[in-house]
Formats: structure tokens, C-alpha cells, sequence
């Protein structure tokens, strides 16, 4: 194939891998979390009291949707219910992922105040907003025998290729994730991923603060892969499939630059999302590749960063789900 016709081909199947659409919530009691801090050790207690971080975390998520929205990426947002005390409902892509099958997936979560976040409402909220849901695909029954797979925070799927990447810990139980990549006919690609803390290595507890999977290229943090044969294996799967690899440091994760997220904006154009602190963490040839593959967009989020451990993907539920 040449020409113009390869060049839509490409784009075709590369656009099945990122979506224009994000769903966002917006939180109302957002603070550290106790039962996660246990083992996300990106956490870190600010000192401040919980309405000040609430409200300085609802100023960062209010401005990076207005960025988000400003390059053209269709974010749907819904506040987070009060009553619940869901402290980490800023982060709803731990608990649902939605498919381009039409099926919506409901994930077992380790923290017991996090399995609250999982709101029906939503599923109501999309479908009001023209996208169609078939089916639902649940997990959560495996919280009873104490296995959890965090959704597509423990799992990156390439979905043009039908691999499912996943750093195995607390949060990512293999047998589960095995079950998700037959239920969903991915190959597995089964890692541990460490992290150093107070000397030891400890596992890293969510895939996607150590990788980012976009259409063309992998922003991933070898260096937490201590197992070579692993190391090597999930390098040559990346390369196999014609991604460029785009190494970044230890001390560059702990600054949150393997959360991101590529998505599709105005006139069908690219973006990897990540925050200022993960952006300016990156040394210019890392900059330079990654902008090589798409343009890059960053916000602050500092106060979400350092109570929540998590970051800019985090904070990103992608929509695949088809039109009505």
C-alpha cells in the first residue's frame, strides 16, 4: 500500500488505540488517602487540611480540563458524590474502562473507600450523552477472595495488536489479569516492576505511572524492570509492533513522567497529556522524540500529585464506546 490510501489505512487502525472522548470526575473530598497510602508510595502527606487540599486539587482539575477542552478533547465531567467519602474519586479509570464493544468494564479495587467510587449513575450519565452500552463486564466478586485488578491502571492494552501489558503487585492479581486477556483475546505481557523505597525494592502499584502506551511509541522506565528477561521481553513485544521505545529514568517516574495519556483533539490531531511536574522532568531529547510522534499538552497538578500518588493518566477514563 501507498500513498494516500496506506496513510488513512494507518490512521485507522492507530485511531483505535486513543479516543477523543474523556470522562472526568470532579472531586469534592479529595485528600490523602490512608488505605492506599500503604502501598502507593508516590503519597505523600502535605500537612495542609483536607478542605485547603480539596480546594486546591479542584483549581488543578477545573484548569486542566480547560486545557484539555481548549485543544479540542471532548471531556465529560461529573462531580463526585460527598456522601460517598471517596477521597481518590479523581481517579476513575482505576474502577471502569469502556470498549469500543459497547461493554463496560467494572474492576475489583484493594482499597475497601475506593470500591465506593463505583457509581451506576455514570453508566446513565453516557448514555444520555449519546454513547450506547451493551453490556457489562464485572469483576468485582474477586474482592472477596482478596484479588484485584485496578483497570487501566494496572492493565495498558495495545489494542490495535491485542496485547495487554501488566506489572503485576498488590493491585494486579496475574490469575485475574490472565482471566481479562481471554475474556478480551489480548496476549499477556506479565512484568514486575519495582521501585526503591527506603532502600528496598518494592513493587510499583499501577502499570501506568512506569508506561505509557500511545499509537507510535512507548514512554516506559526500563530501569524498574529488574528482571532482564522480563526487561527484554517486553521491549521486544513494543518493538515488535513498530513502536519507538522512549526510555525514562527512575527519579523521572517518582516525577510522574510515565502517566501519561495520548489523546485525539481538534482536526483529528495528536497529544500526549501529562503534567508539569512529569513535563518538565524530561530531558530535551526525551521532549524532542515524543514530539517527533504528537504535539504535548501539560497542565499543574501538583496537590493531586503528591496526596494522590497519581497523576494526569490517572485522572483520564477513555471512552471508546460506540455512538447510539
Amino acid at each position: 500500500m501507498t500513498g494516500v490510501f496506506a496513510t488513512f489505512v494507518r490512521r485507522f487502525f492507530h485511531s483505535m488505540q486513543i479516543t477523543n472522548t474523556i470522562l472526568m470526575i470532579r472531586p469534592v473530598a479529595f485528600r490523602m488517602n490512608e488505605q492506599t497510602a500503604v502501598n502507593n508510595y508516590f503519597q505523600e502527606d502535605p500537612g495542609l487540611q483536607s478542605q485547603a487540599i480539596n480546594t486546591k486539587a479542584q483549581h488543578e482539575f477545573d484548569q486542566f480540563v480547560k486545557v484539555l477542552r481548549d485543544y479540542g478533547v471532548n471531556v465529560l465531567v461529573i462531580d463526585d458524590n460527598k456522601e460517598n467519602d471517596t477521597p481518590d474519586s479523581i481517579f476513575p479509570n482505576n474502577w471502569v474502562s469502556f470498549h469500543g464493544t459497547g461493554t463496560a468494564t467494572i474492576y475489583p479495587m484493594f482499597a475497601e473507600n475506593r470500591r465506593k467510587e463505583r457509581r451506576e449513575d455514570i453508566f446513565d450519565f453516557l448514555e444520555a450523552q449519546g454513547f450506547r452500552i451493551d453490556n457489562i463486564m464485572d469483576y468485582t466478586s474477586a474482592e472477596q477472595d482478596g484479588v484485584f485488578l485496578e483497570g487501566t491502571g494496572s492493565i495498558l492494552k495495545d489494542r490495535v495488536n491485542q496485547k495487554a501489558y501488566c506489572a503485576l503487585s498488590e493491585r494486579a492479581h496475574e490469575a485475574l489479569f490472565l482471566e481479562f486477556c481471554e475474556d478480551f483475546n489480548c496476549f499477556p505481557v506479565i512484568f514486575t516492576a519495582n521501585q526503591t523505597v527506603n532502600g528496598e525494592r518494592k513493587p510499583i502499584y499501577h502499570t501506568n505511572v512506569m508506561m505509557a502506551m500511545a499509537e507510535t511509541f512507548v514512554v516506559i522506565c526500563l530501569d524498574s524492570i529488574d528482571d532482564k528477561k522480563e526487561r527484554k521481553a517486553v521491549v521486544d513485544h513494543i518493538k515488535a509492533d513498530g513502536r519507538e521505545v522512549i526510555s525514562i529514568t527512575e527519579e523521572q517516574m517518582h516525577h510522574f513522567a510515565g502517566n501519561m495519556l495520548q489523546v485525539i483533539g481538534s482536526d483529528e490531531q495528536r497529544f500526549m497529556v501529562m503534567s508539569t511536574q512529569a513535563y518538565q522532568s524530561l530531558r530535551q531529547d526525551q521532549i524532542t522524540a515524543i514530539q517527533n510522534h504528537c504535539a504535548i499538552i501539560h497542565s499543574p497538578l501538583e496537590t493531586i500529585e503528591t496526596c494522590g500518588g497519581g497523576s494526569a493518566r490517572c485522572m483520564m477514563a477513555e471512552v471508546f464506546l460506540p455512538q447510539k
